[in-house]
């Protein structure tokens, strides 16, 4: 157990890709330093059934890779710790860490914590979540065997999420707003290849609608406006994400939508506080990207320590 108010050199915000990333470094440089995750160490990652696409690796369950990436760091003397991180204040060059398990000092702070699932805000959602409403479905995707659903969206994760449920579902309606997917190439022909799968275009979820769980939604055509209703029995959201960063405001910039505004070392608007991975303005949301920002954030963090 990690007792709080002890001191670092170097704290580390998320525990996906990046954090796990910036945290080999880190450690391998003997510096002493703590990784804080709110949820399950690996981040969305481990929501992905397969990677395809990380250098060296034909394929990979997501899972697998950041539980090898998270033996590497401990390897090496990393220390991790399940709590919410609630706020930053900094106290001279030093900075302290708030969290839900006591507060923490270190030389340098990088922020790794991603970004969670988008809500749409729709009526039903709320109520209808884990009863039929679901984020995630490698999660929940087995719960649906042989039934009808939906998937809100059309870029990568909206078509992953596609593409994992035709292992369980009888079939799945894709739902985007747009007339064309924004998915990669290959995951559009993985799914237009895909019988399971039929495409629903130019919509939006208006309502979802249920008793005890979800058994119909109500989509609205945003060109003529007509209404329709779907009889299905899960609805899987893919619609973006919001990056956790409600506790830097006024302590960091920002750009529009609430991602952290960094240069190319990973340095922020604060001296001493780096960032990498997805919650990184203009990141790519690659798990071979946030890994490489992590690496960038950690050896500039070391020499901020140095000087």
């Amino acid at each position: 157990m990690v007792k709080s108010l002890k001191k670092y050199d170097v704290v580390i915000v998320g525990g996906g890709p990046a954090g796990l990333s910036a945290g080999i470094y880190t450690a391998r440089a003997r510096l002493n330093s703590l990784l804080i995750e709110r949820g399950a160490i690996g981040g969305q990652i481990i929501n992905t059934e397969w990677v395809e696409n990380y250098p060296g690796i034909d394929s990979i369950g997501g899972i697998d890779l950041t539980e090898t990436m998270q033996k590497q760091a401990e390897k090496f003397g990393l220390e991790t710790l399940i709590a919410e991180v609630t706020g930053i204040e900094i106290d001279g060059e030093q900075k302290v860490v708030k969290t839900s398990k006591g507060d923490f000092t270190a030389k340098s702070v990088i922020i790794t914590g991603g970004s969670e699932r988008q809500k749409l805000g729709i009526p039903g959602e709320a109520e209808f979540t884990g009863r039929g409403v679901s984020y995630c479905a490698t999660c929940d995707g087995a719960f649906f065997r042989d039934k009808p659903v939906a998937v809100v969206g059309g870029g990568n994760a909206a078509i992953t999420e596609a593409l994992e449920l035709t292992k369980f579902a009888s079939k799945i309606t894709v739902i985007h707003r747009r007339d064309e997917l924004r998915a990669t190439k290959i995951l559009q022909e993985k799914a237009f290849s895909e019988k399971k799968i039929k495409f629903l275009w130019d919509s939006v979820v208006a309502e979802i609608k249920g008793e005890t769980f979800v058994n119909q939604i109500k989509v609205r055509n945003v060109k003529t406006e007509q209404e329709s209703v779907l009889d299905i029995s899960g609805v899987f959201m893919a619609v973006g994400f919001k990056p956790n960063t409600d506790y830097l405001k006024g302590i960091l910039e920002l750009d529009a939508i609430g991602l952290i505004i960094a240069n190319e070392k990973m340095e922020t608007s604060v001296p001493g506080i780096f960032t990498a991975g997805d919650i990184r303005s203009n990141s790519i949301r690659q798990v071979i990207a946030a890994a490489g920002d992590g690496a960038v954030a950690a050896v500039n963090a070391e020499r901020y320590i140095s000087l």
